[in-house]
């Protein structure tokens, strides 16, 4: 007689693996289902994880042949050798899904490689990856199945000239031009890669702005530092067509309101247009899950779907995608299946664009609080007037805090600057706490860091700041 599970995950991704993990640390037995050879779903595989690897090694690349002269320290100039990038791109991606198998073997938990759907009530299928079939019986399943690649109408991406972010992760040369059709986060992470290792690379987006959903002083301030570092962008545009001629591209761009098209020549097209939630083939229509009008599937405030036993966390459900996100709902959700008070607060969900320099925001931006009618506070800080920014010649960027005008509560914090990724989290463990701009002021900071931008950020919400 088959094994019945606690509770089977369908995907194990950064939502599923660690809703498994949590869940067999309370006590469940648990099985998930990867149909990639390796778990950590698109994050740890083709995502964030490679992305950062290649961020970094990149950043380091341009450092070396701008930056070192300034410091005192004579190199030459540097030589790119893509191919052992790439391996250390790929180091990095196999100690991490190394890592969750490991985790995986640790918490006991039954990982099954093949591609899953729901069955039936209490069943999920699966079509095995060394052939066959195996039905799992289980009292829960979670659908983890985060999302795919956001195509554009009537271009056909086929990894070589015209790329996803998969793709772009895995260039065996760099490219002499680069358009890049979307301005989101990932758009512009892997475009700056490519720009520090020698590409001329061309943005793209439909809106008249950068970073659709982020504060907008903050976009377009980033915005001029990207301009600065070598960076095109062409607002208010759409790509309409890309014929392959040569070994390249010729793309036809049209202003988005209508008018005439240009065309651009390239080596290569990257399409970041945003992503979508993975629940086709999943069998949640035959099951009666419902979907909502962009194919998530349709939860309560516990992860629960409409059917019994069937919840959905991450990508495939409301809110940012965002592999964090995915991870606290993981855990959340384990917590309430065993009578815990399982929560995740979405008020207090960090984003970053890991560029240099980075982006970091948590909160409210102000387009919203004005919509809101909320009275509030600004305060800024630039990195100019930090110390040891200077010292580290990162002075690119400040530091915007966001305040109720009655209260002082924190409610959005907009940061840029090299490391804000890290920094970030001193706002937010603030936020969760219900903390204001002045708690921030009277918590001392070490001297010399970044972070006291931070500090005089929250004195500035009062107009009292110290270095400036």
């Amino acid at each position: 007689m088959a094994d019945t599970y606690d509770l089977t995950i369908i995907g194990t991704g950064p939502g599923g693996y660690v809703c498994a993990i949590r869940a067999a640390q309370l006590g469940m037995k648990v099985a998930v289902v990867e149909k990639r050879e390796h778990h950590g779903g698109t994050c740890l595989n083709v995502g964030c994880i490679p992305s950062k690897a290649l961020l970094h090694a990149s950043e380091m690349f341009e450092e070396a042949g701008h930056d070192f002269a300034a410091l005192g320290i004579k190199v030459g100039t540097p030589k790119l050798d893509l191919k052992a990038m790439m391996n250390h791109r790929q180091e990095t991606v196999d100690a991490n899904t190394q890592g969750v198998a490991f985790l995986f073997k640790k918490n006991k938990i039954t990982p099954i490689h093949g591609t899953g759907k729901i069955a039936g009530p209490g069943k999920v299928e699966v079509a095995l990856a060394d052939g066959g079939s195996e039905t799992i019986e289980t009292k829960n399943i979670v659908i983890a199945t985060g999302s795919d690649v956001a195509q554009l109408p009537g271009i056909e991406i086929d990894e070589k000239t015209i790329l996803s972010s998969t793709g772009a992760l895995e260039l065996g040369k760099v490219p002499e031009t680069l358009v890049v059709v979307g301005a989101g986060v990932i758009g512009l992470e892997l475009g700056s890669v490519w720009r520090r290792l020698g590409s001329k690379v061309i943005v793209v987006e439909f809106l008249d702005r950068i970073l659709p959903g982020m504060d907008a002083e903050t976009a377009k301030t980033f915005m001029r530092s990207q301009k600065k570092q070598g960076m095109e962008f062409k607002l208010g545009k759409k790509v309409t067509g890309a014929t392959k001629k040569g070994k390249g591209l010729e793309i036809s761009v049209e202003p988005a309101a209508g008018g005439d098209a240009e065309t651009i020549s390239a080596d290569a097209m990257l399409v970041a247009i945003g992503r979508i939630p993975y629940t086709t083939g999943l069998g949640l229509e035959e099951a009666g899950v419902e979907l909502d009008e962009r194919k998530r599937v349709k939860i309560d405030n516990h992860y629960a779907t409409n059917v019994a036993g069937i919840y959905a966390i991450g990508d495939v459900v409301v809110g940012p995608m965002l592999a964090h996100k995915a991870e606290d709902e993981g855990m959340a959700l384990a917590e309430l299946l065993v009578g815990k008070a399982g929560h995740v607060n979405y008020d207090v969900i960090p984003g970053v664009v890991y560029t240099m320099p980075e982006v970091a925001v948590v909160g409210k931006t102000e387009e919203e609080l004005k919509d809101a009618g909320i009275a509030y506070k600004v305060g800024k800080f630039p990195l100019t007037a930090n110390g040891r920014a200077r010292a580290m010649r990162k002075t690119d960027g400040q530091i915007k805090i966001l305040a109720d005008a009655k209260t002082d509560r924190v409610l959005g914090v907009h940061m840029i600057g090299a490391s804000v990724g890290e920094m970030i989290h001193e706002v937010a463990v603030l936020m969760e706490f219900g903390g204001s701009a002045e708690d921030l002021v009277r918590t001392c900071h070490a001297h010399p860091t970044m972070s006291e931008a931070v500090r005089e950020a929250a004195m500035a919400v009062d107009k009292r700041t110290i270095h400036m």
